[in-house]
């Protein structure tokens, strides 16, 4: 079963509402012919975009195979929400690694926000950076630790873009009985995803490096010099990127029992007066809440509420997402219970055992960056910066990501999936009480 295929056409963009408002990359033919390059990268989302442009950059010759269309995967499809830090809060990386390692993942998150609100300023990007992020609490017993968190950004890592917001205020922003408080960071954002996505394609085509989309992956021969073959070539390379997440599939077994998709599912409303957007979400900042299957949503610069929230565990969407979503909806917007939607789609996204991105380097030229589970628009993107740092010989951050550890999922190839499927509607009961 191939998740590249299973439900979406084959060479043809999703119905989303960011694809229905793009204009795809030209010149991305399919790779054909026995191929050689300084580096081939294999993915043509965020990390392999952003890898192929800043190896490009550095002089590299650079191929980039995807097997669909550049931004097909979840970076086209996402919630488009560029977040601080990483996936986890700074005080449980204290926990889990002592604060040294906690401090310097968190510089390594700031950096990939700013990597992305500084690309956006391209002329070949067109999609504007938004700034603010609001962490809103769906239980009460929550706001005293976000009360928490706030202080301590401002006194360990003096963070002072973030502040704590009362429930008063908070219902005030966001038009809803569901939260009781939470935080807003203003140096966090949103964007238009797929924009992003092509225009790092057309930023890495501008420096040189060749994309080739109808290029799906059917082996790689691991040896001194790394092969890539797909149905038409042989592409043979120096360094090798592996840049799948949660399409990586077979290709390579050990990110595989480390890094596992699940899908979850965007409605996008039809759109709504300037004064209705103002009066259902305030500031156009994007919103996540605390559920551990996370609602978020924000505006689309044409007025549109974008809404994600709800995931399945089984390798197909459902056949009715629409109606997947709005229960969702109407739960945080009773107002809206009946708004009509334009669009609605789902997408996977890969996701590891302590929500923290998976960086391998195997055999010295082939690294993988992946399982950014839900922050891959920001981490997504700077990974590809760091693997080009890496491969031109400069190691430093790509080795403070590369010693998070990463469990493998238990049950080993046969049983992974059913025990995720348990694990996650266990949290999902959860998040219920």
């Amino acid at each position: 079963m191939n998740l590249l295929d299973i439900n979406d056409s084959p060479g043809a963009y999703p119905g989303t509402y960011y694809a229905a408002n793009a204009q795809p990359l030209e010149n991305c033919a399919p790779v054909q012919g026995d191929i050689r390059c300084d580096v081939c990268v294999v993915g043509g989302g965020f990390t392999g975009l952003s890898t192929a442009l800043h190896l490009a950059q550095r002089g590299y010759d650079v191929r980039l195979v995807e097997a669909q269309r550049i931004g097909f995967g979840a970076s086209g499809r996402n919630g488009g929400q560029v977040g601080q830090g990483q996936r986890r809060d700074q005080d449980e990386l204290e926990q889990m690694f002592g604060k040294d390692r906690a401090h310097a993942l968190w510089h390594i998150g700031t950096q990939a926000v700013e990597l992305v609100s500084d690309l956006s300023t391209s002329d070949l990007i067109h999609a504007d950076f938004h700034p603010g992020i609001l962490h809103a609490d769906h239980r009460e017993r929550f706001v005293d630790h976000s009360k928490a968190y706030v202080e301590k950004m401002h006194r360990d890592y003096d963070y002072g873009d973030i502040r704590f917001v009362p429930k008063t205020e908070m219902q005030e922003i966001v038009a809803s009985p569901a939260y009781h408080g939470g935080t807003l960071d203003t140096r966090s954002g949103h964007i238009d995803p797929l924009q992003l996505a092509l225009g790092l394609g057309r930023m890495a085509e501008a420096e040189g490096a060749k994309l080739h989309e109808g290029s799906r992956v059917t082996r790689i021969t691991d040896s001194q010099k790394p092969v890539v073959h797909t149905n038409q070539a042989k592409i043979t390379a120096d360094h090798l990127v592996l840049a799948c997440n949660g399409y990586v599939g077979d290709l390579h077994d050990d990110v595989t029992r480390r890094v596992m998709p699940i899908n979850n599912f965007i409605v996008a409303t039809a759109p709504m007066p300037p004064d209705a957007q103002e009066a259902i979400l305030r500031g156009n900042v994007a919103v996540a809440d605390s559920k551990f299957v996370v609602n978020y949503f924000r505006f689309s610069d044409d007025h549109r509420l974008l809404f994600g929230g709800t995931e399945s565990y089984g390798y197909r969407f459902p056949k009715d997402i629409e109606g997947k979503v709005r229960p969702a909806l109407a739960e945080i917007y009773p107002q809206l219970a009946d708004v009509k939607v334009d669009y609605a789609w789902g997408g996977t996204l890969g996701i590891t055992m302590n929500r923290l991105p998976h960086f391998v380097r195997y055999g010295g030229n082939i690294l993988s960056m992946s399982g950014f589970s839900g922050q891959g628009v920001a981490l997504g993107t700077l990974s590809g910066q760091i693997a080009a740092e890496a491969i031109a010989g400069q190691a430093e951050r790509f080795d403070v990501m590369s010693q998070i550890p990463t469990p493998r999922f238990p049950g080993g190839k046969g049983f992974q999936h059913p025990l995720l499927i348990l694990a996650m509607l266990w949290y999902s009961f959860r998040d219920k009480l």
